[in-house]
């Protein structure tokens, strides 16, 4: 994919790199998660449980090296008392 021509032409000369934008966009939402588990004191396996997710996922979710669903995503917010909220949002 890194040698590919995977744009999105928007107008005039801006390009945007879809595998940029998803990179940014995941390890956003990682963060995030990561931030509420960590502030709630519940641990990888606690998560797990919770979920009904196998934490080997969970972890590989947080290391960033899964493409989570967003099934996977609204149940990790739920089990941690959380909506999950997508939204497009104009270029800045």
């Amino acid at each position: 994919m890194g040698n590919s021509m995977d744009y999105i032409y928007t107008s005039g000369e801006q390009k945007v790199i879809i595998e940029a934008e998803q990179k940014n966009t995941r390890r956003s939402v990682i963060e995030q998660y990561v931030q509420c588990r960590k502030m709630q004191g519940m641990t990888q396996a606690e998560l797990a449980k919770r979920t009904g997710i196998p934490r080997s996922n969970i972890t590989r979710f947080e290391s960033g090296s899964y493409n989570p669903s967003l099934e996977l995503l609204v149940r990790i917010a739920a089990a941690l008392g959380m909506n999950l909220q997508v939204q497009l949002t104009a270029k800045e």
